[in-house]
């Protein structure tokens, strides 16, 4: 077995006596180094692809503690307050905070890559074009996108496809960052941003709907009632997009520390991140028939390696503003994330689709449904690319 030695530096005795020759917990690993217990010797992204040699999987006390008493209360209540306190709580923190990883584009979902080798800006952009695509979004269209974020998707279909468009978020400093954003580009009189929680959007009728990664945070126990709130919002022959994060569903020991990991300190709450099979019959249930579903995991995984280049460059700034164990943290999450997304361990889904009713307009998807046209990439700079991100 090889030696944890090898890559940590230990500065907690009892940890170097306990785990210097012997597999270590990887939730011990973590706690310790959030902790300032131990170091990484060189790139943690670089540890994180041999951790296997060296950590095993086994549950801590710590780990039970925190699934009993504070991950299944949160699934089960999901209450507006509940809800409203761990949201705000991760998104109120700072707009400094995120842009120090998401980059000026401030889109903090999957990007999507063509050829493997464009920057998170471009790569960010391509997906909302994609997003465009796959709604068939036309000007004069009324557009609402649920957890909005920043606004960016909003804006990009107000200015580039002449989209009406409304966000919906429910941070504050999201809400204030957007507007600026938006009136700075002078596109108040077709996007705003409604600063409130999704169950309180005002009933009116949309052509497109846009959820991007916030369903996760609906939760388990609001699923249905959110889907047949969106059915309710959308025109008969309007179209729903949803890109939601996946588990797969013979998840292995790691996948559970990891999504332990990732509820206890950076998307507490957000428990609706499940396999394809429950989101499908969720949407079936509230009466949506699905045209199509796009795995883009690896997108996923080439957009959080760009996230963690990014973090690591703006190390003296968040160190200065938000201290050490804020850099700790996200630094071993998208180190992590990166492997997790290439391992299939969490993937993220883009489903289209509409309502089931016999008047819809099924002919918009001749044509359509094969191929990507622009946005196809070619496979082999798609598989050079992995290559060398893995090799990053």
């Amino acid at each position: 077995m090889a030696e944890l030695s090898n890559w940590i530096l230990f500065h907690d005795e009892k940890l170097k006596r306990k785990y210097s020759r012997s597999k270590i917990p990887m939730n011990t690993l973590v706690e310790a180094y959030l902790d300032q217990k131990l170091d990484v010797k060189g790139d943690l992204h670089e540890l994180m692809r041999k951790k296997n040699l060296f950590v095993n999987y086994r549950l801590t006390l710590d780990q039970a503690k925190f699934f009993f008493q504070k991950f299944i209360p949160s699934v089960v209540i999901h209450s507006k307050k509940q809800d409203k306190e761990l949201v705000t709580g991760h998104y109120d923190r700072g707009n400094d905070f995120f842009e120090w990883f998401l980059g000026d584009v401030m889109v903090y979902t999957s990007a999507f890559f063509r050829t493997g080798d464009e920057d998170i800006e471009a790569a960010q952009r391509q997906k909302l074009d994609y997003v465009a695509h796959k709604l068939h979004l036309k000007p004069g269209e009324r557009l609402l996108d649920i957890g909005c974020g920043w606004g960016t998707l909003v804006q990009h279909m107000a200015e580039k496809y002449g989209a009406d468009a409304t966000g919906v978020t429910i941070s504050k400093n999201q809400t204030e960052f957007a507007e600026k954003r938006i009136a700075e580009k002078k596109l108040t009189s077709k996007a705003r941003i409604l600063n409130l929680d999704y169950r309180d959007i005002p009933r009116q009728k949309y052509d497109k709907i846009t959820v991007l990664e916030m369903a996760e945070h609906v939760g388990i126990k609001n699923f249905q009632k959110f889907m047949r709130q969106l059915s309710s919002m959308l025109t008969d022959d309007g179209v729903l997009y949803l890109q939601i994060a996946g588990l797969r569903r013979n998840w292995n020991p790691e996948d559970f520390t990891w999504g332990m990991f990732m509820s206890k300190y950076i998307f507490p709450g957000a428990d609706a991140s499940l396999p394809l099979s429950y989101v499908s019959n969720q949407l079936e249930k509230a009466g949506f028939e699905i045209h199509s579903v796009e795995n883009i995991g690896i997108h996923y995984s080439y957009t959080i390696e760009r996230w963690y280049r990014n973090w690591i460059a703006n190390r003296e700034k968040i160190l200065s503003a938000y201290g050490e164990r804020w850099y700790r943290l996200w630094l071993t999450f998208l180190a992590w994330s990166v492997l997790i997304a290439e391992e299939g361990g969490s993937t993220c889904f883009q489903v289209v689709a509409n309502k089931n009713l016999s008047t819809f307009n099924r002919h918009r998807w001749v044509g359509e449904s094969v191929g990507l046209g622009e946005f196809a990439a070619p496979p082999a700079q798609l598989k050079s690319s992995s290559r060398k991100l893995r090799s990053a």
